[in-house]
């Protein structure tokens, strides 16, 4: 700054204040400046300034994900076994089910553990003894064992099927093998459905009714945990969790627990030993550092210590068992290019980081949490940017002036405070187009026969821009931008996000007015 005289004195004024207050300890001296003065929080059980700073955290993470476009759904922190901070974006919340996509290899990762401490089965057994109908197989599948499918060590380079083809637990068997098992690590999603399916094979029941008595009861984990289902009726272990955000932390707690709950062992000690030390080497990984420190059993071991449950979009469990530290975020990140790794890197850096070294300096606790309390931070849907000099009313239909992607009309009623813009004909998408819009704030409602929020805003003299995020089972972003041309006539960009989105919502298309 130009006036060093104006800074001093601001420094001066903060220095005095933060002093007056009686509630910091002094902090150490920093060399090489003398009048600089460091101050640390209380160590007060009862203060809630170390809560504070970790909502401060997460509000942190909260503006960096809307910068990207990236919808963060709920967010909680927990030290020593306790809420510190929660943060959630209404109307969902932490008792909200939602897809959870690749968390559900580590609760696969668990039913197998446990088949094994039952003697249901060995780590090291063929997976191809399992599955003799399969029979004959490459001889790199006849050595393929359960332990290497655990720590993704297995034979294929990726996963060997495809989402909208038949026969899933069929591919892993029959798609030609690229390596020999136990050499290198390749993420195979396949893999976890295999194991799925050989859970529910020795048990003669789904995986979440197995998991039901000996885990999920005990946890308290709610009764609407599910899987969706392969084309074979398996329960896709590999990314069809559907549980609630509460649900995962308390599977998080368990682990961090070395698997005993409330003095009971749910977890045979060595499998969660094994599960969370490294099985597998990760530095050839291109998604990110985060991700090349290793790899447990269906689980990732980031570079900063503990354990990792990761699944598309932004779905996050972290476990820092030195420090007693869980983090669970719930997001969609789809909308953004490799959104699901920049969320990670920012929880990781922007959250787990700077909760871990005020742990390691002795200066943050549970506060606000031993009372039964915790903080909470509300989070908001992302929206586009609105200028409401730019808005202004429009009402009519506008029909799409080739006979190709997009509806064949669109019907908008819109005020100076939002409206409804409405896709119909034969070319409409799946579903149709019928949302509601406000620019003031997001809307819930249904798309797509999907529960949705949606939020809108004029971006500039012409523009009008639309979000839509999809809740359903497979959850999706959908955005449109509609820029009206001197003459008259519409351009609509519609863009879809989701792994199984219709293509359709895909498309540029020019509308003019119906006569």
């Amino acid at each position: 700054m130009e006036n060093r005289k104006a800074v001093r004195d601001i420094v001066t004024f903060q220095n005095e204040f933060l002093d007056a207050l009686k509630i910091f300890r002094k902090g150490p001296k920093i060399k090489g400046h003398k009048t600089a003065h460091c101050f640390l929080p209380p160590t007060d059980k009862n203060e809630k300034l170390d809560t504070m700073l970790c909502s401060a955290y997460v509000g942190d993470v909260a503006r960096r994900a809307s910068a990207l476009d990236i919808a963060l759904h709920t967010v909680q922190v927990s030290v020593g076994g306790e809420t510190a901070t929660h943060a959630v974006c209404e109307p969902l919340g932490l008792d909200t089910p939602q897809r959870m996509y690749s968390v559900s290899k580590t609760v696969t990762g668990l039913a197998i553990g446990l088949l094994a401490g039952e003697g249901a089965l060995s780590l090291d057994d063929p997976i191809a003894a399992h599955f003799p109908e399969m029979a004959p197989v490459h001889p790199w599948l006849e050595a393929t064992t359960i332990r290497h499918m655990l720590a993704m060590r297995g034979p294929h380079r990726s996963t060997t099927y495809k989402r909208t083809d038949g026969g899933w637990l069929e591919s892993y068997f029959r798609v030609r093998p690229t390596h020999p098992p136990g050499t290198v690590f390749t993420y195979d999603t396949s893999a976890s459905y295999v194991l799925a399916a050989l859970t529910e094979r020795l048990t003669g029941t789904s995986l979440p009714d197995y998991l039901r008595p000996r885990l999920l009861d005990p946890l308290a984990i709610s009764p609407d945990l599910r899987f969706l289902t392969g084309p074979e009726d398996i329960s896709h272990g590999g990314s069809g969790l559907i549980c609630t955000p509460r649900d995962l932390l308390r599977l998080a707690h368990l682990l961090l627990g070395d698997g005993v709950h409330d003095g009971v062992r749910l977890l045979p000690a060595d499998y969660v030993r094994a599960a969370t030390r490294p099985q597998a080497d990760t530095a050839l990984q291109t998604w990110g550092a985060s991700l090349r420190e290793g790899y447990g059993y269906q689980l990732w071991l980031p570079r900063r210590g503990g354990w990792l449950m990761f699944g598309l979009g932004g779905q996050i469990v972290y476990g820092d068992p030195a420090r007693g530290l869980v983090v669970v975020v719930t997001a969609d990140s789809q909308a953004c290019a490799s959104g699901d790794q920049r969320l990670l890197d920012d929880v990781l850096d922007g959250l787990v980081r700077p909760l871990a070294d005020r742990l390691d300096a002795g200066v943050a606790d549970d506060a606000g949490s031993r009372n039964g309390s915790s903080t909470a931070v509300t989070l908001s849907w992302p929206a586009p940017r609105h200028d409401a000099v730019h808005a202004r009313p429009v009402s009519g239909r506008y029909v799409n002036v080739v006979d190709g992607p997009g509806p064949a009309e669109l019907v908008l009623k819109l005020t100076d405070v939002g409206g409804r813009l409405r896709g119909v004909g034969d070319q409409a998408a799946t579903g149709g187009w019928d949302v509601e819009l406000r620019y003031d704030r997001p809307v819930r409602t249904r798309v797509d026969d999907q529960p949705a929020v949606v939020t809108a805003g004029w971006t500039g003299g012409d523009t009008l821009d639309v979000r839509c995020a999809l809740l359903g089972d497979d959850l999706t972003t959908w955005r449109a931008r509609l820029a009206w041309a001197p003459d008259g006539s519409l351009a609509v960009q519609s863009q879809v996000f989701g792994e199984s989105a219709d293509e359709a919502w895909n498309f540029h298309a020019a509308y003019r007015p119906a006569p």
